[in-house]
């Protein structure tokens, strides 16, 4: 079984309540981003990055800034992303996507909720997390 990290930045509580599940899934335990760095990757097999669309579509620039450091040191790991968002269409996760994989990142997946994530979200990011930690 694979140790996956499931770090976060939150603002409402929506993509929280979105990497408390990948966590559930994972067998792990979310963790705010403040609480991560780069130098934690070798530590884990697996991660799932979460972040809520702000402003026009983008990521919160904190949580960019540490994301922007840990994309070096994936190498071929595998990474989900996730979070939430309130207007627009999700184009947010397409950028960030298409960003991680030119920079080489291994996105397994990604999964948006508008707003408070439904059930069936739930069931699907706690399905997610257990893809990363099998």
């Amino acid at each position: 079984m694979s140790k996956v990290a499931v770090v976060y930045w939150y603002q409402t509580g929506n993509t929280q309540a979105m990497a408390e599940a990948v966590a559930e899934g994972a067998g792990a335990e979310a963790v705010d981003v403040a609480d991560f760095s780069a130098d934690k990757v070798a530590d884990y097999d697996a991660f799932a990055f979460g972040c809520p669309a702000m402003g026009s579509e983008e990521l919160d620039p904190d949580f960019e800034e540490t994301w922007n450091d840990c994309v070096p040191e994936f190498g071929g790991k595998k990474v989900a992303l996730f979070g939430s968002y309130d207007w627009g269409t999700g184009e947010w996760m397409e950028t960030w996507k298409e960003a991680a994989e030119g920079a080489g990142v291994n996105v397994v997946d990604t999964v948006i909720a508008n707003l408070e994530p439904d059930d069936e979200a739930l069931e699907t990011l706690k399905a997610l997390g257990a893809k990363l930690a099998e």
